[in-house]
């Protein structure tokens, strides 16, 4: 019985000491976990505005990031993206200034000042970079370095102090819950849990990483517009491409394709078409590239094909032609219909070439004498190396020829089509170079219009037209004369007042004197080229459209602007008697130049039949080797007084 009893006590002693301690332990986990909840709380607000810190401090970064990538590879894709991210932290900044403590509210009232400062540097930067201006582009990259470097650091302090309060929070919750042995294991299990939340955050963290070093990479390697390797990756491939073929025996081909006539896009369509251009040209190259082929976008309009495993020099004519074929043709960019062409220079390797770096240079030089031949492709030759020099050379000579009176004109005449007589002639400037010999223009006017020498070789022209003029005149012969000039002379702000210094000094007649311009010049700045168009012809001076048709002009600026007659490319006056299309287009241009009370001038006629076929199709001059080519001064007017307008070359 006394058992029985002493057992039961003891049982119900345990019973109670279980409860108890089963009491105790339950208001020590209430107490612990208040107590831990309070900390908890704490430390959560404290790491929502250590968050907001360290979001500022990556977007900083990241814009930064972007700076440094635009200003690398200045382009329409970077600015868009650096655009985007500017301000990105203005959300976070106000965040804190609203629900972050007195130390938060003041630093982010500090920063977003300074931040204010660094976005508008930024924008400006931008800004500089689109208008060229080296200058102030670099000064405005120096303030937004400073700037990101002084704002991350601030973004910095900002999250190891919140840090720091969130440890301390955690050390006093801790030392409080010291002496309670299921706190002491709560915040061991809690500190497990952290360790364990930490790990999975640095493994997210480290895998963000490495897909964002990959993406540097990639930036860093290929062209950000149409994703095709960049001048650094197909320098790397040429120099594996080499390494390859010295091992295995074969040989290496670079083919370099040039663009023609983009820029035209460009100034006419706007930058964004041309980028659609671009992206479709790359598009044509990958489609026509083997998948052991490396197909490169050098800048601008210029790409490149590496030909790894070629056999021989030989095998690269029909790749070459190939890839024209595919590239050239129609596409549809922003609604318009536009002529894809280019020019494809190649070399080979070894043979041609010794290293990467001949290959590169010898295909870029075939390439310059594929466009400036008009040959679509062709292959490396040395003698056009010692050409290329001799264009060099070419540029700094004319700047002497133009004082040393070595230029000289030729003039090739107009003739009314009805009638037949003699409407004027057209001053077609040659270079009597004391080495090379005679000129032509197409040896020497385009490098011109690609330098500052364009405004005084079309002055000079001036000069030697107007007074040839005066000399005709002075021995009886009334003869207008027509001169081309370049897009650089309308944007020089004095030309029209030297062309009335010109028309003064050489006593020319109103009406007697006709510029030539082409389309382009009309959309680079309308504008102001109708103020100096408009100048220029209340000097009595008229102004023709030259090659009219190839370009991509607007008809509203043929309208707006004050012009006085049209030129029809010789390209479609080929096309009369060949295609119904051709004669529609000419009938249509003919139709608009009359309709805005222009006069019409065919150029390129050189058979009979297309002199009557612009005649029926209300044409009032022609010009052409039909008629005459082009001839010195002195031989012009002996023809005038050969020609009879009722020759049997222009009987109907």
């Amino acid at each position: 019985m006394r058992q029985w009893l002493r057992r039961r006590v003891v049982a119900r002693i345990a019973v109670g000491a279980l409860t108890v301690g089963l009491s105790l332990l339950a208001g020590l986990a209430v107490f612990s976990s208040r107590s831990t909840d309070r900390a908890a709380t704490t430390a959560a607000a404290t790491q929502q505005v250590s968050q907001q810190w360290n979001e500022i401090y990556l977007k900083i970064n990241l814009e930064y990031e972007l700076l440094e990538d635009f200003l690398d590879t200045p382009n329409e894709n970077g600015s868009q993206l650096l655009l985007s991210s500017i301000g990105s932290a203005e959300g976070n900044l106000r965040w804190l200034t609203a629900n972050g403590v007195d130390d938060d509210r003041r630093q982010a009232q500090t920063l977003q000042n300074a931040y204010g400062g660094y976005t508008y540097t930024l924008r400006n930067l931008i800004d500089a970079v689109g208008d060229h201006d080296d200058a102030r582009m670099l000064d405005f990259a120096e303030q937004a370095a400073l700037s990101a470097s002084a704002l991350r650091r601030q973004a910095s302090a900002n999250v190891a102090r919140n840090n720091l309060a969130i440890g301390v929070t955690l050390r006093v919750a801790r030392d409080a819950n010291a002496k309670i042995l299921l706190a002491v294991e709560v915040i061991s299990l809690a500190d497990l849990a952290l360790v364990l939340f930490c790990g999975l955050v640095l493994l997210t963290y480290q895998r963000r990483t490495e897909r964002q070093a990959a993406d540097n990479d990639y930036r860093a390697s290929h062209d950000g517009l149409t994703g095709l390797a960049n001048r650094r990756l197909l320098g790397e491939g040429i120099d594996q491409a080499i390494t390859g073929a010295d091992l295995e025996g074969h040989g290496v081909g670079l083919l370099l394709l040039d663009l023609n006539r983009f820029k035209e896009v460009n100034d006419t369509l706007g930058h964004h078409s041309g980028d659609l251009l671009l992206i479709e040209v790359a598009r044509r190259l990958r489609a026509s590239s083997r998948p052991t082929d490396l197909v490169a976008r050098l800048g601008g309009d210029e790409f490149a094909i590496l030909l790894p495993l070629i056999g021989a020099a030989e095998d690269l004519p029909d790749i070459a032609h190939r890839v024209l074929t595919d590239l050239c043709g129609p596409a549809e960019i922003g609604g318009l219909a536009v002529d894809i062409t280019g020019s494809i220079g190649f070399a080979f390797y070894p043979g041609q070439s010794s290293n990467a770096e001949e290959l590169l240079q010898h295909a870029d030089i075939a390439m310059y004498h594929a466009k400036r031949n008009h040959l679509g492709a062709a292959p490396y030759d040395a003698e056009n190396d010692r050409n290329s020099f001799e264009q060099l050379t070419l540029l700094a000579d004319l700047r002497g020829a133009i004082d040393r009176d070595e230029l000289e004109l030729h003039y090739q005449p107009k003739i009314r089509v009805g009638g037949g007589g003699v409407a004027g002639v057209e001053a077609l400037v040659r270079w009597r170079h004391p080495s090379r010999g005679l000129l032509g223009p197409g040896a020497f006017v385009p490098d011109a219009e690609q330098s500052d020498l364009m405004v005084p070789l079309t002055e000079a022209v001036l000069h030697l037209a107007l007074r040839q003029q005066r000399t005709w005149r002075e021995g009886g012969l009334d003869l207008p004369v027509a001169v081309n000039i370049g897009a650089a002379c309308l944007r020089e702000p004095g030309f029209p007042g030297r062309i009335a210094d010109l028309l003064a000094l050489y006593g020319a007649v109103d009406g007697q004197l006709t510029l030539e311009i082409t389309e382009t010049v009309l959309i680079n700045d309308p504008k102001a080229v109708a103020l100096a168009l408009g100048s220029i012809r209340r000097q009595g001076v008229r102004v023709s459209i030259d090659d009219f048709g190839v370009g991509y002009s607007s008809m509203s600026y043929l309208q707006s602007m004050p012009l006085d007659e049209l030129k029809i490319d010789r390209k479609f006056t080929m096309e009369i008697r060949s295609t119904d299309r051709g004669r529609a287009i000419v009938g249509a241009i003919v139709e608009l130049a009359h309709a805005l009370g222009l006069s019409v001038v065919v150029e390129g006629v050189e058979d009979q039949e297309t002199l009557t076929e612009i005649g029926e199709l209300g044409c009032e001059l022609a010009q052409g080797y039909l008629m005459c080519r082009p001839l010195p001064a002195a031989e012009i007017p002996g023809w005038i007084s050969a020609w009879r307008p009722s020759s049997p070359q222009l009987a109907g």
